[in-house]
């Protein structure tokens, strides 16, 4: 059976509003994922291919995902 918390945390990154200040519209733009506002927390989710791409992306732009 499926971990549901791995598979969950495969497609999608869940930070705070303000560490993808500048950087939103950039994601959405390259890579196939949904960004989501949620008081004051941003929710991208995608396949995980894409959630992998985009971390990467973010990391060499400063942001920390975990």
């Amino acid at each position: 059976m499926t971990d549901v918390g791995r598979l969950r945390d495969s497609t999608q990154i869940l930070l705070p509003e303000s560490a993808i200040e500048g950087l939103e519209e950039e994601v959405e733009s390259r890579f196939v994922v949904t960004v989501r506002s949620e008081q004051r927390r941003v929710r991208i989710i995608g396949s995980p291919v894409e959630i992998k791409d985009v971390s990467d992306f973010l990391t060499r732009n400063g942001v920390a995902v975990a």
